[in-house]
């Protein structure tokens, strides 16, 4: 499914999750343009809840198969700080040593859009906030259970 199909305007909803800082993560992301809408959810075994937060937008943003709108909505500060130093200083991600992968990532990815960013509180009753919140954890919680598994 191509979100941007007839809709520029879209919708990133993104959480990540971690069972332990590190450990187990999870991260989902929710695009919605219109009356579309697609859920991306994945994660790792060993992790932090920061790269899972940075994940979900990179998914998110690498789903789109062109040039759109794109208001990120997140409950991350951590997000937001990097999202604004990509987009509104024009680098990437400013003094960001930790998860300098991911953070270079994001700093590619923007220019394809056009990108605002909004922080929403955490746990706060935002429908689609809670939903990202809860297919994050779900992903952590499975890979916390393959973890358990491989003892």
């Amino acid at each position: 499914m191509t979100v941007c199909l007839q809709q520029t305007q879209v919708f990133l909803y993104t959480d990540g999750s971690c069972k332990g800082n590190p450990g187990p993560g999870g991260y989902a992301a929710i695009l919605q343009a219109g009356l579309h809408e697609r859920v991306l959810t994945g994660g790792a075994a060993h992790t932090t809840n920061n790269r899972m937060e940075l994940t979900a937008v990179i998914t998110g943003l690498q789903a789109l198969k062109r040039r759109c709108q794109v208001t990120v909505i997140t409950d991350s500060q951590y997000v937001v700080t990097i999202l604004k130093a990509c987009t509104e200083r024009g680098r990437s991600g400013g003094k960001a040593k930790a998860n300098h992968d991911l953070v270079e990532q994001v700093y590619r990815l923007l220019p394809q859009h056009t990108i605002t960013v909004q922080q929403v509180r955490g746990h706060q009753g935002h429908p689609l906030n809670e939903r990202a919140d809860a297919l994050a954890q779900a992903a952590a919680r499975s890979y916390q259970e393959d973890s358990a598994c491989a003892r």
